[in-house]
């Protein structure tokens, strides 16, 4: 899609156009990578939404057209309806890089929206939103401390690759987004195969290096776009009520007496104590046109450096922790009864309730995906925050953007650790309930979540863990010139601190990563001290663990349901399946389970059940319908035919054999309904099978068997004495007319 000004990232192959399309917006471009193409908008309000406006409404908005893979919509109205979780996930990706980046101050809405415009399925479109948000923002007259660029970077083979297509990343052990600046890392997002730390460092140092065309590239077009930027009002603290409310907090220490109260609604309640006294004050000298704004603008500040100073000046933390002390731990598994795992997290003032569900294929989430990649999942995490959690009240019973963020998080923090689908054949679900709060309830589900799965018999490979680490700097000149990383942040220390950098895994490595910023950028060294910090936390609270719950547990909890997998030859598919699906259905229905053969016609079938007894049946029906009938195996058959010479048994559905008359008893038998009749169950031993596959049994075998006894085959008719021979019946007996000729 061509426009007046275009650029072009050669070693990457992506092209940023603009000048020509959505001319109204403040910034507007089209970004494209192969045939995959986005359009991107940046509009800025004129005013702000309310007088009283206190907080900065930034939106990004990230939408999938199924037109870009020249699809049609599903459901009735065959039209997009809510965002889907990619589009959600899609739309934090781009926020928190963009966020920081703005004047502090700044209070008019900001929105951006990107909408795919066509979708090639090779190439993934999350990374291009960055870019272009990035782009649309720097080329417009929004104020706003671009650019940034963002690569995902995959590791195939050994080799680190540069926005790997989706082909690719099925084969790499890595899956990073990294979003950065000329000179720091601002966010980064993304799982592995427990992959060591120095392999990860060095992986955002390769990442860091592959985003300089990007920025170069919007620099050169925002150059030519040529926009100057407007100047809108900012929203500050005056100097009058920041020393009021200053004088007001220092008098007695009170704030500071607060702040370092034990627990968090401690802290909370003295602090809104002083904030009511710091408000009257303003009230009383500044009168009636006090705007009430200022109030929290100024204990903002005051806050943020009492929390900071202490930190900086003498390590103390709000709760008397050390800057790498993590808060005290429990753990505890088969909390509830009737669910398949269970387990309660709890990290201070933290806790998750984890509850795990083992499902069939059926369960498993099909995925519509308009950009490529998977179409379904068997594990899924689900993560709930309820207001009770922070003891407040709110909207509750809709799945907001954090709550599918931090889900998305844990979830692919654990997928690495999960058994195959061959060798652990369920759907798995977890579901996080956070029922306290106060800082990494994400990390709490991945540890509550591994907990739960060991609890409910799931083989995971190893324990996963996960722990956040912030920090507070101290900057001069645009550099940063002191700084402490903090381990385990408690939710205030998120708020005024500079960094929540979450990092998942196991012992081995790293399975899951994400980190954001409230800062301009985070140099690397300060990174790889983070990186070493969580490493050590991590194993401790794997330690934790460890001791509540050592092993998978050995049996599943007695509701789960039961699996087996078992192989028949490939020609047997055709008939397990039977025609129409005959054989199947019926083994369904007698049993009650769910029996799942394998597409690639390796000869796998997958049997689900409710309880043993059940899976017993099928896989005894699996079997037969599958098996051979063999020499010297005994059978229960039915019989199916009876001749004058002996009778056929059906001993495997759909395969039978000949009881000769002489082989249904030791005596001498005159007729097969002497000794059994059509439909009758027979006790049999397959005594041979001629070159044409014809099967000989005998009934004189099995009960010989069954008594303990030899058995002698009977002769054959032509190895008989005369005298032994059954005499001939008269030949109206045999089936001629009344007087003797042929009928």
């Amino acid at each position: 899609m061509k426009q007046k000004h275009s650029v072009t990232v050669e070693e990457l192959g992506i092209t940023i156009n603009s000048g020509s399309i959505a001319r109204l917006a403040n910034g507007a471009v089209t970004i494209s990578k192969g045939e995959t193409t986005l359009f991107v908008s940046a509009t800025a309000a004129e005013d702000l939404r309310s007088p009283d406006q206190d907080f900065f409404p930034l939106t990004v908005d990230y939408r999938e057209k199924f037109a870009a893979a020249g699809r049609f919509p599903g459901g009735y109205f065959r039209r997009e309806g809510k965002p889907s979780d990619k589009e959600i996930l899609t739309s934090r990706l781009c926020d928190r890089p963009l966020r920081p980046l703005f004047p502090e101050g700044f209070l008019n809405e900001v929105q951006v929206i990107g909408l795919l415009l066509s979708a090639d399925q090779v190439n993934d479109p999350d990374v291009l939103m960055v870019n272009g948000a990035s782009a649309a923002l720097l080329c417009s007259d929004i104020p706003w401390n671009g650019p940034i660029g963002g690569v995902r970077v995959g590791r195939v083979d050994g080799q680190f690759v540069v926005n790997p297509t989706h082909e690719q990343q099925y084969s790499s052990d890595l899956d990073l987004i990294y979003v950065g600046n000329e000179r720091d890392m601002m966010m980064i997002e993304g799982s592995a195969d427990q992959l060591p730390e120095a392999d990860f460092i060095a992986a955002l140092e390769f990442a860091h290096k592959a985003i300089q065309p990007i920025i170069a590239a919007q620099r050169k077009l925002a150059a030519l776009c040529a926009k100057t930027k407007r100047v809108f009002p900012l929203v500050v603290c005056e100097p009058k009520a920041l020393a009021i409310c200053e004088r007001v907090a220092a008098e007695g220490d009170q704030l500071q007496k607060a702040i370092f109260l034990a627990s968090k609604k401690e802290r909370g309640d003295a602090v809104k104590a002083v904030v009511e006294k710091a408000k009257a004050a303003c009230q009383a000298e500044l009168g009636a046109g006090f705007d009430g704004r200022q109030i929290k603008m100024a204990f903002e500040k005051l806050q943020e450096k009492v929390y900071r100073n202490a930190i900086i000046e003498s390590g103390k933390r709000a709760d008397g922790r050390g800057t790498k002390d993590l808060r005290p731990l429990s753990c505890q598994v088969d909390v509830l009864p009737r669910v398949h795992g269970s387990a309660i997290f709890q990290r201070g003032e933290t806790q998750g309730l984890v509850l795990a569900t083992l499902g069939t294929s059926k369960d498993a989430q099909e995925i519509d995906a308009i950009t490529g990649g998977a179409k379904s999942k068997s594990f899924l995490l689900h993560y709930n925050f309820p207001p009770f959690a922070v003891g407040e009240t709110g909207r509750f019973g809709m799945t907001s953007r954090r709550e599918t963020g931090h889900g998305n998080l844990a979830e692919r923090s654990l997928l690495s650790v999960l058994p195959s689908e061959q060798d652990f054949p369920y759907s798995i679900r977890l579901v996080s309930e956070i029922m306290e709060s106060n800082g990494s309830t994400s990390m709490a589900s991945v540890c509550g979540g591994t907990l739960a799965l060991l609890d409910a018999g799931v083989p995971i490979k190893a324990p996963v863990a996960g722990i956040s680490c912030g920090l507070v700097t101290e900057e001069k000149d645009g550099r940063v010139v002191r700084h402490k990383v903090l381990t385990d942040i408690i939710g205030a220390e998120d708020h005024y601190g500079d960094m929540d950098f979450k990092i998942c895994g196991t012992r081995e490595g790293i399975t899951g990563f994400q980190l954001d910023l409230k800062i301009h950028g985070l140099p690397i060294e300060i990174a790889k001290e983070a990186i070493a910090q969580n490493k050590v936390t991590r194993d401790a609270i794997l330690d934790v663990m460890g001791r509540t719950m050592p092993a998978t547990r050995a049996e599943l909890k007695p509701c789960a349901p039961r699996t087996h997998r078992i192989k028949i030859p490939s020609d047997k598919i055709g008939a397990l399946i039977g025609p129409g699906g005959k054989n199947i259905k019926r083994i369904t229905e007698y049993t009650g389970c769910q029996l799942d053969i394998d597409q690639d016609d390796s000869g796998w079938v997958t049997i689900f059940a409710t309880d043993g007894e059940s899976l017993a049946r099928a896989v005894n029906e699996v079997n037969l319908l599958s098996a051979q009938i063999e020499i010297n195996k005994t059978y229960k058959g039915i019989i199916r035919s009876v001749k004058e010479f002996g009778a056929f048994v059906e001993c495997l559905p759909g395969q039978e054999g000949l009881v000769h008359v002489s082989e249904l008893a030791d005596h001498r038998v005159e007729r097969v309904e002497d000794i059994c009749k059509l439909g009758d169950e027979i006790i049999v031993k397959c005594v041979g099978i001629d070159d044409k596959g014809r099967v000989r049994l005998s009934r004189r075998a099995a009960i010989a068997e069954k008594e303990g006894r030899e058995y002698t085959p009977a002769p054959k008719p032509m190895d008989r004495p005369r005298g032994d021979r059954p005499e001939r019946r008269p030949f109206r007996e045999r089936g001629g007319d009344s007087e003797g000729g042929q009928g």
